[in-house]
């Protein structure tokens, strides 16, 4: 399972994201935030935008990213699909995007941010787990 949606907040939607390595958790963390924001399946991916974070750590990096991404919907008006990761460490992480321009057709919810509640990333028994909310 890359990730679930857990519908039990009024004005925020929670997602818990999951991945074997840090590589794959922020990729799958992405495409939850963006099932929330459009139709992320029926998104083409057309055209690539680079991303590059620099964090504190590694939770400030899952914040920042989803951050970045919400900015890139906002700047670009590009809903995203495919999510690469190039290069990650606990502070550090590039990665091509893909998606297309906003259609509102396309388009499910607005999230504005990321926020803190309930936050939690953690390493398990069988890779990483990150619980995010996200204010829409």
């Amino acid at each position: 399972m890359k990730y679930k949606i857990i519908d039990d907040l009024t004005s925020d939607v929670m997602f818990e994201a999951y991945g074997k390595g840090l590589k794959e958790l922020f990729e799958n963390a992405a495409e939850a935030m963006f099932s929330i924001i459009c139709k992320v399946d029926k998104v083409e991916k057309k055209k690539p935008i680079k991303v590059k974070v620099d964090a504190d750590g590694v939770e400030d990096l899952m914040i920042k990213w989803l951050q970045e991404l919400i900015a890139v919907v906002d700047t670009e008006e590009m809903f995203l699909s495919k999510f690469n990761i190039k290069n990650i460490d606990e502070k550090h992480l590039e990665a091509e995007c893909f998606g297309e321009e906003i259609s509102p057709e396309k388009g499910e919810t607005v999230v504005k941010a990321v926020t803190y509640y309930n936050f939690n990333l953690e390493k398990t028994k069988d890779g990483y787990k990150a619980c995010v909310t996200l204010d829409i």
